[in-house]
């Protein structure tokens, strides 16, 4: 389960209770289609034979990814829209803009994915931006400088791990990778988010949701996370620049507790599930009325 995958799940259950059934099509057995089956959500195979019938029910169709687009776009009987999560640009193929122009809307992660989308011949007035969710978390442990940094482990070349690697042993501060991060988050220092390409970071999302000052990659969407320049350390991706960052959090005492309240603040200003929620809605409504 990846932030995309974790995304769906918080939107499903925020459509529930808002009085919205919704079916989830996605691909059997994945741990997608097991998650959401356990939270009691319908769940059926994502196959073009299978949105073709079960669109008829629907009023909209949501497609999450580039391979669900391309699904949407061959077999809905609904209007479509579609989520743009990723920060690499849109292909210029042929068979790829004929997908692209087919959806009456899209849901960028980002302004900064909505620059992208913009810069493949999407409309801005076919665009809306639809920050992601956090879900609210137990809170961390007091901040204590002697708790471990925590990064991200992926295999992805794209997150930076030898980034930050570097940037630790020249920050002489050990790196805990994390496979479960709310479990890992619970106790830490700093959460140390570098990334090369980035749609908008629901990981640094969750750390901030949990009181975990963030050190993370001035890229892609991640400032527009940091907008007031108060609430999380932006960086550029050099190994000096992010050692920097990670001595300042364990060196100056009084700037974690700062980080951490501010963080809060703006995770409550932009990105809870009932903005999420009314996000997605008014985007559904105007691809019903296109």
């Amino acid at each position: 389960m990846r932030g995309g995958q974790r995304q769906v799940l918080l939107l499903m259950s925020a459509l529930t209770e808002a009085g919205h059934p919704s079916t989830l099509l996605a691909l059997d057995r994945s741990p997608l289609s097991q998650a959401a089956a356990g939270a009691g959500h319908a769940v059926r195979p994502a196959e073009a034979k299978e949105l073709w019938r079960s669109s008829k029910l629907a009023d909209v169709v949501h497609a999450h990814d580039a391979r669900a687009h391309t699904i949407a776009a061959i077999a809905s009987r609904r209007p479509f829209v579609v989520s743009r999560r990723v920060a690499f640009p849109v292909r210029r193929s042929v068979a790829s803009m004929w997908k692209y122009h087919r959806a009456p809307r899209f849901l960028a992660v980002s302004q900064f994915v909505a620059g992208q989308l913009q810069a493949a011949g999407i409309r801005n007035d076919k665009i809306d931006v639809v920050y992601d969710a956090v879900p609210p978390a137990p809170p961390a442990d007091p901040w204590n400088a002697r708790s471990p940094a925590v990064a991200l482990a992926s295999r992805d070349p794209q997150k930076g791990r030898d980034l930050i690697e570097r940037a630790a042993s020249l920050a002489r501060i050990s790196v805990l990778f994390s496979e479960d991060l709310s479990k890992d988050l619970a106790r830490a220092s700093m959460f140390v988010y570098i990334s090369r390409s980035e749609g908008l970071g629901s990981a640094a999302l969750l750390a901030m949701s949990m009181g975990v000052p963030v050190v993370a990659s001035n890229v892609g969407g991640l400032p527009e996370i940091f907008a007031d320049t108060a609430s999380g350390l932006l960086v550029p991706n050099e190994p000096e620049a992010i050692a920097r960052a990670m001595r300042r959090l364990l060196d100056e005492p009084d700037l974690a507790p700062s980080l951490v309240d501010r963080a809060r603040a703006r995770i409550a200003e932009k990105f809870t599930k009932q903005h999420l929620l009314r996000a997605t809605l008014a985007s559904y409504e105007r691809a019903l009325v296109r």
